[in-house]
């Protein structure tokens, strides 16, 4: 690629993230409405600038909610503040007028009218170009903008995939904008929503129709500066996991297996297809997820870019930290999932657990920022001090070590959308469901095995799994349930997972516990269980959002809101 092309790929992808050694560029995604037809057919940095646009509604999961991760919506966390927004989810009155995460239903059909926008102008984006390069004299230059082009109009269609994915886990079915119409009134209010399953065929046709003009995998091309944006690797892990979706409890109350194969079909072309060439991470759990390794990782298929900063770190810190605010705090709910490591240590039971544990979650007695964690009546973590963790644990996973967030410390923090150990639980359990857990079907995995390569990744010495070879189904997804509760913790999955899978109705509206913790002698704590807060969630209304009550007014009946609401 020549200088110019390159440097109109640095103006435009707002998403591109050099490695931690290089300057990073994450410029504006936004489209300037101003823009004419005639500016558009003289500028050929205008044409790609709207093509980048197509990306501006992607989310930064670290700052999904209180400009924090979901986590505490789920069992996974209980928010440190009295006053957080997760308490709508927490207490189950969520409603057409109060609903925290209802501004994106907004934000995704911004992004889908962003595409369709990009789609209509580039229909002639190849005379466009010709405008404002010499085809003569810099073949190279124009073929290369053409070929970038051609790129960009499959990504369009991918980014638009997305939005509906994300749209339908959280609403069910929504209106399909097949194009951006003039007006004031937003586009999918002009159109009666469409039923779930037509969403997903929609998903799916979308990608089915314009994977091949994806690049396959951008981190293995001649161009990685531009691996911020789709690729056929991320394309096909959406697709999968809309089907895995589709074929839940939630989407398939008859439990019809046909959806659970064409799920692990999808799932299988992500492992095997030729030149994607995803495997795990094998520096250590916890160390993917920091700075930038995931970005470096085959085990990362799409990860959401910003610049470096220290929002994550300022969040979660514990309160006793300078700089730290608490933030999301495990519960004891999830820290019980940790499966023991060989005997009980009756003074530490944190000891000989799975090793995902100490990598994700700072337990008292633990070293974090290169200090012993003592939240005894007391200590310096003191659980009665104000936003200290109510839980008795404080977040370890994502965050960088000893960043001084006084000074202004700052780190890389990706949020990977999609990776390659999330794809294998996908596939071990839709393989599962279809044929069980030792039929592999022709592919090159059984669920067991998939499954499998997750734990030891973990560690070697966890519990071998159990479950019969025998077609044991029933309780194979068990082991796949508790395997991703701990693999995906606070990924933004656990939530979603509960839905899908109609669990919802059960674990959230357990408590959500913690420990007292108090001290024995130097370095040594007992441990008392303690009920942190109670949750509710109300059955069956709260598996799908509401549509807001202005969406609502607005449509003039189009829009038909969800049961319940």
């Amino acid at each position: 690629m020549n200088k110019n092309s390159k440097n109109t790929l640095v103006l435009i992808t707002g998403l591109l993230m050099l490695f931690a050694a290089c300057k990073k560029d994450f410029l504006n995604t936004r489209i300037d409405t101003s823009y004419t037809n005639a500016t558009i057919i003289t500028d050929r940095s205008t044409l790609f600038s709207f093509a980048a646009s197509c990306y501006g509604s992607l989310q930064y999961g670290y700052s999904a909610i209180d400009n924090n991760l979901f986590a505490g919506v789920s069992d996974e966390a209980q928010i440190t503040s009295a006053s957080s927004n997760t308490l709508v989810f927490n207490q189950g009155i969520i409603n057409a007028n109060n609903n925290p995460d209802g501004g994106l239903y907004k934000t995704y059909y911004d992004g889908i009218r962003a595409v369709n926008f990009f789609l209509q102008y580039s229909a002639n984006g190849v005379q466009f170009l010709a405008l404002n390069r010499d085809t003569i004299s810099d073949p190279v230059g124009f073929a290369n903008d053409k070929m970038n082009l051609a790129w960009y109009i499959a990504e369009a269609h991918i980014c638009r995939a997305y939005y509906y994915a994300e749209l339908i886990k959280r609403y069910g079915g929504v209106p399909i904008v097949p194009e951006t119409y003039q007006g004031t009134t937003p586009d999918s209010l002009l159109i009666p929503k469409s039923s779930y399953d037509a969403v997903v065929t929609y998903i799916v046709n979308e990608i089915e129709n314009n994977k091949a003009g994806l690049q396959v995998n951008w981190a293995t091309s001649a161009y990685t500066g531009n691996a911020g944006r789709f690729s056929l690797g991320s394309a096909l892990a959406l697709e999968a996991r809309v089907l895995l979706f589709a074929a839940s409890p939630l989407h398939n109350p008859t439990n019809d297996v046909t959806r659970w194969q064409k799920a692990a079909a999808a799932l299988n072309n992500v492992i095997s297809t030729t030149g994607l060439n995803y495997a795990l991470y094998t520096g250590g759990y916890q160390n993917y997820f920091l700075g930038a390794n995931s970005i470096a990782s085959t085990e990362t298929i799409f990860a959401i870019r910003r610049p470096v900063n220290n929002t994550i770190e300022t969040q979660n810190y514990p309160i006793a930290t300078p700089g730290g605010n608490s933030g999301v705090c495990p519960t004891d709910n999830l820290v019980q999932a940790y499966e023991l490591i060989g005997a009980v240590n009756p003074t530490n039971p944190y000891a000989n657990r799975d090793p995902r544990l100490a990598a994700s979650i700072v337990t008292n007695g633990s070293t974090w920022n290169s200090r012993t964690i003592d939240e005894s009546p007391g200590g310096t973590d003191d659980m009665a001090s104000r936003n200290a963790s109510r839980t008795g644990y404080y977040l370890k996973k994502f965050l960088t070590d000893n960043l001084n967030l006084v000074n202004g410390g700052t780190a890389s923090n990706q949020w990977v959308a999609y990776r390659y150990g999330e794809v294998l639980l996908e596939f071990a359990e839709a393989m599962n469901e279809a044929y069980g857990p030792d039929n592999n079907n022709g592919y090159k995995y059984t669920a067991r095995q998939a499954l499998t390569l997750v734990r030891n990744r973990a560690s070697t010495s966890l519990p071998a799994i159990t479950v019969a070879v025998a077609p044991d189904i029933p309780s194979f997804r068990t082991v796949v349930k508790h395997e991703r509760r701990v693999e995906l913790a606070f990924e933004d999955y656990r939530y979603w997972d509960l839905l899908r899978w109609q669990d919802a109705a059960t674990v959230l509206n357990q408590p959500v516990t913690g420990v007292a913790v108090t001290k024995v002698s130097a370095g040594v704590w007992s441990y008392s269980p303690i009920t942190v807060a109670t949750r509710t969630f109300n059955a069956p209304t709260n598996y799908y959002y509401p549509f807001t009550h202005a969406d609502i007014v607005n449509s003039n009946g189009t829009l038909v809101q969800n049961p319940g609401y």
